[in-house]
């Protein structure tokens, strides 16, 4: 019997690289390290001992195939080791809806936004970041398609990259492009994650832009690109 993993993931291959080469594109997939979840004594959180499972054969670059479980309320479900950065609080108003804390570059400054938007941070040199918090009726692999063909409308896509980096059992992609504007080229960065709760699916999304060439771009993907911490309701 072949291998289900096998099979999706080069369908999962073939299906983006497909749809890069319609734009003239270069696509990269890897995958990155799971990382267990944590204990926290912050606050009242309490540490979700289940969460999301991965099944290895079902997985595909950056696809982490999850098993609906209960979650406890203000259950810590992923809380990463510190990195760089200022660690910073992004919710909407939906209460089903994960609450996060996200590393901020140094220097920067945030601002809550409103709907779906958790978060807006101003940069130097014309850069700029937000956080996203979306409920979604799709699976990971579907949500994660959508969001990538809607990268940029409207605009030439000169690079394009897209890596699998799941992290506490949960669906993530780091994705890297370069489109031309109006006025020169733009650069972004996005981490996409998909997080269920105990009630709906959610795509979250950290996505930083700034004129190609930004002096300090790719330390603030650093900094953004993290993993960050999830609460779950």
């Amino acid at each position: 019997m072949p291998f289900r993993g096998t099979d999706r993931s080069a369908r999962w291959r073939r299906a983006l690289v497909g749809a890069a080469a319609l734009a003239g594109l270069s696509v990269t997939a890897g995958c990155g390290n799971t990382v267990d979840r944590t204990q926290t004594d912050q606050g009242p959180l309490t540490t979700a001992s289940t969460g999301p499972k991965a099944d290895p054969a079902e997985s595909v670059p950056g696809i982490a195939a999850t098993l609906p479980d209960r979650i406890p309320p203000n259950a810590a479900a992923c809380v990463p080791p510190p990195g760089t950065g200022h660690q910073t609080p992004a919710t909407v108003s939906d209460e089903a809806a994960p609450r996060l804390t996200i590393a901020v570059p140094d220097g920067w400054t945030s601002a809550p936004g409103s709907g779906d938007t958790a978060l807006t941070i101003t940069g130097p040199d014309g850069m700029s970041a937000k956080v996203t918090i979306s409920s979604t009726d799709l699976p990971p692999e579907s949500a994660f398609l959508r969001y990538t063909a809607g990268m940029g409308p409207g605009m030439a896509r000169l690079k394009f990259s897209v890596s699998g980096t799941p992290f506490c059992g949960y669906s993530s992609q780091q994705l890297t492009m370069t489109v031309q504007g109006p006025s020169g080229p733009i650069s972004y960065a996005d981490r996409i994650t998909h997080i269920w709760t105990n009630t709906k699916k959610y795509l979250v999304a950290v996505h930083l832009e700034g004129p190609g060439g930004a002096v300090g771009f790719n330390a603030a993907k650093a900094t953004l690109m993290q993993q960050f911490t999830v609460v779950i309701p």
